[in-house]
């Protein structure tokens, strides 16, 4: 399958052949859910959800519909009367908003609500126009219905979650409306509001289908976008500062092997690269009058792998998160409910569409190429403190009394820690399925819980590049005698300036917890440079 990407930046839109992207992309989520971008929804859009519905309401007026006249799950073997149909689905809604733990983040309930309403407007649902309203009224006015991260098993969808979704769309429950945390019913008050009214299966679309784990892995594959590209940025430093040969990211080099993720890598480095006075010809190694007679060459051959291998290593992780962002773009644009409304097959398609398998594999895959990142990152970190490997700099980047004063000693810890949690939070989460629902959902995904865990290697892996940056520029302020920040690259000199204005030179020993986060967060909110 052939992949096609521009050359002018680190990531950019991919398309795959055989593929034709239509819908809502991963970025416009970005411009939403995290840039606040308002979020507009064509009239054919509404127009195609409401010929869903009608056509819903009287195709199952005489036939048995799950989810319209029948109970849910193993319960689907109950007939329920005319007369309870609409008590049904807000007993749904209320028995499954059982969800506990921590709040998901403000950006990810955004990226969550504008994917469920994606999901509607697709016209295979079947929702009435009252609850998409009431949806796009929530997107438009910020309330943001707290859903917490444990419940879901990813099968049916993410049914306890999402079901928090559906208590705020009906008055009940808890939203956060402007930084805080309140009744849904009082904020509707307040705005002069109504609670939406559920009808048909209004209950069961709220809650059957994918979006919360989708939500929380487009926002993971945004922040891992920038991650990736700090990687790259970092490793091209590292290498320039301590003078290392081209080779290892030259065209002839890595384009012997076939993986389009390392040929992109190489190349990017090179375009980082391309003005550094440092970086060294590989016909540089000797010197005319070195004899070949010697034994052992002063001069360093090769660097280590940390240094000499960046395009091999970040290669494939380049690869998982382009593939996972055409697999969770697929399903966001994808009508994930049980059953499914085909209005032109005049038809109702009962099915598994719910099942989260797609997302949690992706997330699986993604938070093992985001630890590697970090691991690839700490390592680059203890050759620049570590005196005997880099033989250039003092131990720890001590610019102080040795001895009497630490350097870098204390944050090193924070990196490798931080990095021992990754490896640890590694272990698959997509096989972990457990039965549950009396054995109805016998073969479960566990998305959510994937994209969770996902979410935290990320946040963990900006920590730890925040910290090897700091060494990084550290290095340059140090290494005086090269004259290292007049020969370096323009986009590493860009870099160097760009951390300095959240950082100073470590040349004393004070704490630096607080900056650290705070470039641990500019790392997963912005560009780092021009590398975005």
């Amino acid at each position: 399958m052939a992949l096609i990407t521009c050359h002018n930046c680190y990531f950019c839109p991919i398309i795959f052949e055989g593929y034709i992207y239509m819908g809502l992309s991963i970025e416009d989520i970005g411009k939403f859910a995290i840039n606040k971008e308002k979020f507009e929804v064509s009239e054919d859009l509404k127009d195609l959800a409401k010929e869903s519905y009608q056509f819903l309401e009287q195709f199952s007026k005489n036939k048995i519909i799950y989810g319209i006249n029948t109970g849910f799950g193993p319960m689907a073997q109950y007939r329920i009367d005319e007369k309870e149909l609409e008590q049904l689905q807000y007993n749904l809604i209320r028995s499954h908003a059982s969800g506990v733990g921590n709040c998901l983040q403000d950006e990810e309930i955004r990226a969550i609500l504008q994917i469920r309403l994606n999901t509607f407007l697709s016209g295979r649902s079947g929702i009435s126009e009252n609850v998409i309203n009431q949806l796009k009224l929530y997107i438009d006015q910020d309330i943001l219905p707290e859903i917490y991260e444990h419940g879901s098993v990813g099968a049916s969808g993410d049914l306890v979650q999402l079901a928090h979704v559906g208590l705020a769309i009906i008055g009940e429950g808890y939203v956060r409306y402007k930084g805080e945390k309140r009744k849904a019913k009082e904020v509707l008050q307040e705005l002069g509001l109504q609670p939406a009214k559920l009808s048909l299966r209004d209950g069961l679309g709220l809650i059957n289908g994918t979006s919360c784990m989708t939500g929380i892995a487009a926002i993971n594959l945004i922040k891992s976008k920038r991650l990736i590209a700090a990687g790259i940025a970092c490793s091209s430093m590292i290498n320039e500062i301590v003078a290392s040969f081209n080779d290892s990211f030259s065209a002839p080099l890595n384009e012997a092997k076939k993986h389009f993720g390392q040929r992109k890598v190489a190349s990017l480095m090179r375009d980082h690269l391309k003005d550094s006075k440092l970086i060294r010809n590989r016909s540089e190694l000797f010197e005319a009058d070195e004899s070949m007679s010697q034994t052992k060459f002063d001069k360093r051959i090769q660097e280590y792998y940390s240094i000499r291998c960046v395009p091999q290593i970040i290669g494939p992780i380049y690869d998982a998160y382009l593939y996972a962002h055409k697999i969770v773009e697929d399903e966001i644009n994808s009508t994930s409910d049980n059953p499914i409304v085909s209005v032109e097959d005049n038809n109702v398609y009962h099915g598994g569409n719910f099942h989260g398998d797609y997302i949690s594999y992706e997330m699986d895959k993604l938070k093992i190429g985001i630890t590697k990142l970090s691991i690839l990152s700490e390592r680059q970190l203890n050759f620049l403190l570590n005196h005997r490997l880099n033989k250039q700099f003092p131990p720890f980047l001590n610019n102080g009394k040795l001895g009497l004063n630490f350097g870098l000693q204390g944050v090193q810890y924070v990196a490798t820690s931080t990095v021992a949690e990754n490896q640890s939070l590694c272990n698959s989460v997509y096989v972990h399925s457990i039965p549950n629902n009396n054995d109805n959902q016998d073969v479960v995904s566990m998305g959510t819980n994937s994209a969770v865990i996902c979410r935290k290697v990320v946040e963990n892996t900006a920590e730890v590049i925040a910290v090897n940056l700091i060494a990084i520029c550290n290095a340059i302020d140090i290494d005086k005698g090269n004259n290292l920040l007049a020969n370096v690259s323009s986009e590493t000199k860009a870099i160097y300036h760009q951390v300095r204005k959240i950082i100073s030179f470590v040349d004393e020993d004070v704490s630096i917890s607080e900056q650290i986060r705070e470039l641990a967060n500019y790392l997963l909110t912005n560009n780092l440079a021009n590398n975005g």
